[in-house]
């Protein structure tokens, strides 16, 4: 069955020289006053946003972090498996002195902090924006909001997990090693180690959008 709005469609567009023109013309007769259509504003053309920069930012923010919450186990299962590598590494390299060999299985435990940060958080994101595509197309052809307001808002949603992997990880090896002892080298060493997972989370992000 046909509704009533399609049949005054059909017959304005009928009415006016152009089915293209009959048809924009009873867009907006029919819904001139309907709350839950999209008005023209004040000041926007037909290339410009409906919403200010901070507002799409916000918005952003917030399904992101959304998304994040509604998949706990998830990250469970990341700050499991950190723990899990972070003690086997602190086994393996376990009560080292500053001897010689110390010194190189102190260097070979510092190249394992280095690989398992990198590794990790490029192979937990290189899947982000590819499975959210379709999503992205549409919602920006709608001119919903902009490029780096998805981005920045997509990436600050996730950066509380990448923070608490490396204070994870790193909390669990550094005694366990024996590295020098102190709380201001501790969080150089835990600083390092959040950089250095950050940066390959963003190379990850980089490999997801190319």
């Amino acid at each position: 069955a046909v509704s009533p709005i399609a049949r005054d469609i059909i017959e304005t567009a009928s009415l006016v020289n152009g089915a293209g023109v009959g048809i924009e013309l009873a867009r907006a007769k029919h819904h001139a006053n309907d709350p839950y259509f999209l008005q023209p504003m004040d000041g926007v053309d037909s290339t410009g946003y409906r919403a200010s920069w901070w507002t799409q930012f916000y918005c952003i923010l917030w399904r992101s972090w959304l998304s994040v919450l509604k998949d706990p186990m998830l990250v469970k299962v990341r700050l499991l498996q950190t723990a899990m590598v972070a003690s086997l590494i602190g086994s393996i390299y376990f009560g080292q002195v500053l001897d010689q060999d110390g010194v190189m299985n102190i260097n070979g435990s510092l190249f394992l902090f280095l690989t398992n940060m990198t590794f990790q958080n490029v192979f937990a994101v290189i899947n982000v924006f590819s499975a959210e595509l379709p999503v992205f197309l549409r919602e920006k052809r709608s001119r919903l909001y902009r490029v780096d307001t998805y981005f920045l808002g997509k990436t600050i949603a996730e950066l509380p997990l990448f923070i608490a992997v490396p204070f994870v990880f790193t909390s669990i090896t550094y005694p366990m090693i024996g590295l020098k002892a102190g709380v201001s080298h501790y969080l150089t060493t835990l600083f390092i180690v959040t950089l250095v997972a950050n940066v390959s989370t963003s190379f990850g992000y980089l490999i997801s959008c190319a």
